[in-house]
């Protein structure tokens, strides 16, 4: 009896059945009388720099060989609770649909390059049992990342087996239709790019189709190699995942969660949730409103929140332009009788369009830039700055807790932070808010607040979060640099008009009335304080920063006093969920992925280790 020849298929942030390339072509070649190989091996590693792996450990008297999973700049968690549920919920649900394929999914703990050659060596070993012909996986374009790729072609290629490594294409236009020939070609200004990309409608490339039948899984296959176990749930997954992480994250005061206050973002991870979530918005109409809502804070429709599922590729930005597609031209029975069906492109689904959009040039950035992404300087290779650090300046180190904490005193960014902190979640809107506040208005090493999304986002993405930070703190490819800034007083008025955010995620100001003391709340009269028990109050009275905006004796919108605050004036600043068009100021890999620094995660802690994470943030 031949010996079975096995195809390893590595998956990252291709987490999806539907419209993945790779499986589409080994559906296909299940079709053909001679076949290269005849088993598929799927595999989803749980990298060790990426996520805090020690929860997989057989036992409590047992030690992780690799050093804990965080952040460099500040030390966070690269992976916080909140994504590590979301992502394991991903990985299980398309588990259950390779299953329904007849295949499988073989889930392991460690790093990528490493379990890909002892897998090749089990199998050398074990020659009556298979042997692998090669192993294939799909590019991406982090530092981090392609680090795993060569990891992995080495391992590969020291075999003698086949290395294929395929084109991303979970974005909106694909790899071959860039109008970029190379990197360097990329413009430096988004508006500049998406001309040249334009019509949006007619840019991207048909879904591939379903497959519908693939090899089975070996009927060996080696275990996970000690001191790892391999959870058997979903459950156990996220317990493992979760496990060592602490329960406030370090915080001395962690937010509470207020009565009566929901989540803007209760959803589950995977492809079937992801594609539930696409029919929702279009029966629902808030596809057709998105462009009149998308700036909203409060509720579950107001933005299109795909951004969780597009960061790990459980459904592609195309699969959402076919289903815009088929609603516009009224191809199917979904959203039959909604405003819009049938009447071609509107305002909305536009707006959709030009978000996504966002996300691809995000990436192209990430690819040209590659290292600067996660340099304080930024793209702009900025060095006049004079930022502050907190490992050097105790005064910086204060705030940034009260700023992670959500004692800052100024309204919107405290609600941002604690909603940020309890769900995983914050709108577009907040997210630009909250990292003009710590970049622009504190001067404050603007790599904090994007590890600190990265450790907290569901959403997280890595090209989103970290050129978004850089866009809004002024180092990035924002035209108008260090000059936009937002007035997070000005911008509460504006979008949060009656305080009703705030005072949903800052419980401690609702017995306010007028907006003005919502959002600056040491503007509340002191004897007014005490009878809403904010007499005493450190933030109330001692606010990190006073920001100059009343509101027009005339009514209407506020109006900045002379020389202070500034204007957002539609900003890409932190980029967020809204429209699935960014992730978020995108939460990013903490640091350490430039030229000649350690990767994330790799055994140091950053600038903040000392200062801030064994210190003030009491960590274990």
């Amino acid at each position: 009896m031949t010996a079975p020849r096995i195809l390893i298929y590595l998956l990252r942030r291709d987490l999806r059945f539907a419209d993945n390339p790779v499986l589409h072509d080994i559906s296909r070649s299940c079709e053909l009388s001679h076949q290269p190989y005849t088993h598929l091996l799927p595999l989803y590693i749980f990298a060790a720099p990426q996520v805090e792996v020690s929860g997989f450990l057989i036992s409590e008297s047992e030690r992780s060989p690799y050093p804990q999973a965080r952040s460099t700049t500040s030390g966070f968690w690269r992976c916080g609770p909140h994504r590590a549920k979301f992502l394991a919920e991903s990985v299980w649900d398309l588990r259950k649909s390779l299953e329904t394929a007849g295949s499988g999914l073989e889930i392991r703990t460690g790093l990528v390059g490493q379990i890909v050659k002892e897998l090749i060596d089990a199998y050398t070993e074990n020659a009556k049992h298979g042997e692998v012909v090669g192993v294939w996986m799909t590019s991406e374009e982090g530092v981090e990342e392609q680090r795993e790729e060569r990891d992995v072609r080495k391992a590969v290629d020291a075999a003698g087996k086949d290395f294929k490594l395929w084109t991303d294409e979970k974005y909106y236009v694909d790899d071959r239709d860039v109008p970029c020939k190379t990197a360097r070609e990329l413009p430096d200004v988004f508006t500049s790019y998406r001309k040249q990309v334009e019509p949006l409608r007619d840019a991207p490339r048909r879904t591939l189709s379903v497959p519908k039948k693939l090899p089975p899984l070996p009927g060996f296959v080696p275990g996970q190699k000690a001191p790892f176990k391999t959870p058997n749930s979903l459950e156990e997954t996220i317990t493992c995942l979760t496990k060592p992480l602490e329960k406030d994250l370090g915080l001395p005061n962690p937010p509470k969660w207020p009565s009566d206050a929901t989540s803007a973002h209760p959803f589950l991870g995977g492809e079937h949730p992801g594609h539930e979530r696409i029919k929702h918005l279009i029966e629902s109409g808030n596809m057709t409103t998105y462009k009149d809502t998308r700036n909203g804070m409060l509720g579950l429709d107001f933005s299109t929140k795909l951004s969780a599922w597009l960061a790990i590729g459980c459904v592609t930005a195309r699969q959402i332009h076919q289903y815009l597609l088929d609603f516009e031209d009224g191809q199917t029975e979904l959203g039959k009788g909604v405003h819009g069906y049938g009447k071609g492109e509107n305002r909305g689904t536009a707006a959709v369009r030009f978000e996504l959009l966002w996300r691809d040039y995000m990436r192209l950035c990430t690819r040209k830039f590659g290292h600067h992404l996660f340099r304080v300087e930024g793209f702009r290779n900025d060095k006049a700055t004079a930022w502050k650090y907190p490992d050097k300046d105790n005064d910086a180190q204060k705030k940034i807790i009260r700023f992670l904490e959500g004692t800052t005193g100024t309204g919107l960014i405290d609600a941002s932070q604690r909603e940020l902190f309890l769900t995983g979640y914050t709108s577009n809107r907040a997210r630009q808010n909250v990292a003009s506040f710590l970049a622009k208005h504190l001067g404050i090493d603007w790599r904090i607040g994007a590890e600190w999304y990265e450790c907290l986002l569901i959403d997280y993405d890595l090209s989103s979060n970290w050129g978004n930070w850089q866009y809004t703190a002024g180092v990035g490819n924002d035209p108008r640099g260090e000059a936009r800034v937002f007035n997070p007083v000005k911008q509460a008025f504006d979008y949060d008009p009656e305080g009703a955010y705030v005072k949903n995620w800052v419980e401690e100001l609702r017995g306010l009335d007028d907006p003005q003391y919502v959002f600056q709340a040491w503007r509340t009269p002191v004897e007014a304080r005490k009878d809403v028990k904010l007499e005493g109050v450190q933030w109330v009275e001692d606010p990190l920063k006073k920001i100059e905006f009343r509101i027009s004796n005339h009514g209407g919108r506020g109006r900045k006093a002379p020389g202070k605050g500034g204007k957002a004036g539609g900003s890409r600043g932190g980029g967020g969920g809204g429209g699935g068009g960014t992730s978020g100021t995108r939460g990013g890999k903490g640091g350490g992925r430039g030229k000649a620094e350690k990767t994330r995660g790799q055994g140091r802690m950053g600038r903040m280790d000392k200062a801030i994470w064994n210190g003030a943030l009491g960590a274990q």
